[in-house]
């Protein structure tokens, strides 16, 4: 099994990684492998609803980092987005990707689940945690909880680990979603993925 870590900190190894290795720590102490990928400080373009990748699977933007993480979060079991907290919301880069690699693909990533770690200085946390999960709860993900939302306080990796519940908070998430991705594991002969209906979209127009 396999969980894809995404970085979506400019900072490679700032605050938002340290808080995620620590989830992957977890992760890997329960055999579970791990693939931190970081998106980068380099544009990414947001999406233009062209469609195209309806056809295609991948988008029509080739020169950032957004379908190399699509086809990563393919093969992932299970997948978590990090974030700085910027004016009480994330990375402005990491949601163009995030709405790029869900927009009309969302079905690549049904029932894996998903959770979101975010980093801040002092406030703005639970408002970036929301909006990440809205990725998850309109893509039939299940949502993996911690034992309060999954947050990390600091202004460097050195103040984020003196945040010993934030990294606590880090390492319940891993042994979390390590136990739902063995359940599921454990089930999968057993036990079949929920039947979907047709889709129904309902516009709100008169």
């Amino acid at each position: 099994m396999n969980v894809l870590l995404i970085n979506g900190s400019p900072h490679k190894f700032g605050c938002t990684y340290t808080a995620l290795e620590e989830v992957a720590g977890r992760l890997n102490a329960h055999g579970i492998e791990t693939t931190i990928f970081h998106i980068g400080n380099k544009p990414i373009n947001g999406c233009i609803a062209c469609y195209k990748c309806y056809e295609s699977g991948q988008c029509i933007f080739g020169d950032d980092p957004v379908n190399e993480c699509i086809e990563l979060a393919k093969k992932a079991d299970g997948i978590i987005v990090g974030s700085p907290v910027y004016y009480s919301g994330p990375n402005g880069y990491l949601c163009a990707l995030l709405d790029r690699m869900f927009f009309m693909k969302e079905h690549n990533y049904n029932y894996k689940p998903a959770a979101a770690i975010v980093s801040c200085r002092r406030g703005g946390a639970s408002a970036s945690f929301d909006r990440l999960n809205k990725y998850f709860t309109i893509s039939n993900m299940p949502i993996v909880s911690s034992q309060y939302w999954n947050a990390v306080h600091g202004n460097s990796p050195e103040e984020v680990k003196q945040d010993l519940e934030g990294m606590q908070i880090m390492r319940t998430l891993g042994n979390n979603m390590a136990w739902l991705l063995k359940c599921i594991d454990a089930s999968k002969d057993l036990v079949p993925y929920p039947e979907k209906e047709e889709r129904i979209g309902t516009n709100f127009i008169r």
